[in-house]
């Protein structure tokens, strides 16, 4: 198999005759609404004149400022938190996977002399990263393997991952991907041509229905790049859905513009999975931006990585759910963390999600409970697992165990009679 090249470099130009949604689409008779701008909350104030005294408060709302006034070094890590010995060998040393880089706004949450802070751990490094554990992989899902052409990958029969770009604007320490976003070594590279081959391979396989953009993130590219994508896409017949998963929602809420939003819902139907770890990364400006996304019509899911300490026990998720719902965000997926190389710090066990789902299942609105899988490695493909509601079956009943651990039957016979 190929292997996956993708980098973040070069521009694109937008296509002649970009294809978007036919005038008088419903989304186009119902204007979007825009809700009034969000001003600087106390803390993002409070973070932009201590960290950046000559910037302006219209410039920590521009995406593009955020982007270029990243942390990525330990120096400027240790201006905003006081760095455990620890974290400052990791984030100081050599040959760390993947690089440091957090928005100015993800930087302006973490707790400064906490280093259990759970939003902290999930994006500053330790050097638990370079150990190697049991079972890890840098490829644990074989996506290499299953990618018929480079940036793409090929595993279901009517869907396929499209990977974009190598960047992302904040990195997480347990990224699937480790092995090549952020590559600093440029052996996956973005160009045109990938994009090309990638577009022809969907073009000649028509049994592909859904296209899930990732990479990295994609909506860290340009517009322009962004639009080329979509509209090239698009114009693929039995492409019935686009999907895009990102988490620039979360950590960079100020690049989801009126601009970008009006881009993304002339591509309908487009869908948005959002990757959400943690109730305290729902700020003001985050649910902004997921309402500027739900207003133009696009449906939301979120993604959440099931990691130790940092949202493993079932107050925490019940909150990030609860919280995503009020800002018409649906929690689809809870995943097992992927045995990534330096992972082993970040993994739970199997059970301890099942007990969280247990923990959802009937104490709140079914809207609230994510499905809970295993994503195969060798490429198995998302495995749901379930608590163990089933109890077993007689001749006439099935035997079922509700959220209160009470049995229950259910007439199950082949075919209903009434009692004569």
């Amino acid at each position: 198999m190929k292997k996956i090249v993708i980098t973040n470099e070069e521009e694109v130009p937008l296509p002649s005759g970009a294809v978007s949604l036919p005038t008088g689409s419903i989304f186009d008779l119902i204007p979007p609404k825009q809700p009034a701008p969000v001003q600087l909350e106390p803390r993002a104030l409070a973070f932009l004149r201590e960290h950046f005294p000559t910037a302006e408060e219209k410039e920590w709302t521009n995406w593009k400022w955020q982007l270029s006034n990243s942390i990525t070094t330990a120096e400027k890590l240790g201006r905003i938190v006081d760095l455990t010995d620890e974290e400052l060998r990791a984030v100081s040393g050599e040959g760390g996977v993947l690089p440091l880089r957090i928005t100015p706004h993800y930087a302006s949450l973490l707790a400064k002399s906490d280093p259990d802070q759970p939003l902290r751990r999930s994006v500053i490094p330790v050097t638990a990263e370079h150990q190697r554990c049991f079972g890890e992989a840098e490829d644990p899902l074989h996506e290499e393997h299953d990618s018929p052409v480079s940036g793409l990958v090929h595993r279901y029969p009517d869907r396929v991952l499209f990977l974009a770009t190598g960047f992302c604007s904040t990195y997480c320490r347990y990224c699937t991907r480790s092995r090549m976003v952020g590559d600093a070594n440029r052996m996956h590279q973005f160009s045109t041509k990938i994009w090309d081959e990638a577009i022809g391979y969907i073009e000649r396989t028509p049994t592909i229905r859904d296209v899930l953009i990732s990479g990295g993130d994609p909506l860290t590219m340009p517009d322009a790049k962004i639009e080329y994508l979509l509209s090239r896409i698009r114009k693929i017949e039995h492409v019935e859905i686009i999907r895009i998963g990102t988490k620039v929602p979360a950590v960079l809420p100020q690049r989801i513009t009126p601009k970008l939003v009006n881009i993304l819902k002339r591509y309908h139907p487009l869908l948005l999975s959002v990757h959400f770890t943690h109730p305290d990364e729902l700020t003001p400006e985050v649910a902004q931006a997921c309402t500027r996304l739900a207003d133009a019509g696009i449906p939301l899911g979120s993604q959440t990585v099931l990691l130790k300490g940092i949202n493993d026990d079932v107050p925490t998720m019940t909150a990030l759910f609860h919280k995503l719902l009020k800002v018409r965000v649906r929690p689809y997926y809870l995943y097992q963390c992927d045995p990534i190389v330096g992972s082993g710090h970040f993994r739970t066990t199997v059970e301890k999600g099942l007990e969280i789902i247990r923990g959802l299942r009937g104490h709140t609105s079914g809207y609230a409970v994510p499905q809970f899988v295993v994503d195969a490695p060798g490429g198995g493909g998302k495995i749901p697992l379930l608590p163990d509601y089933w109890q077993g079956r007689d001749t006439d009943y099935v035997y079922v165990k509700n959220y209160e651990d009470k049995t229950y039957r259910y007439p199950n016979i082949q075919q209903a009679v009434a009692p004569s």
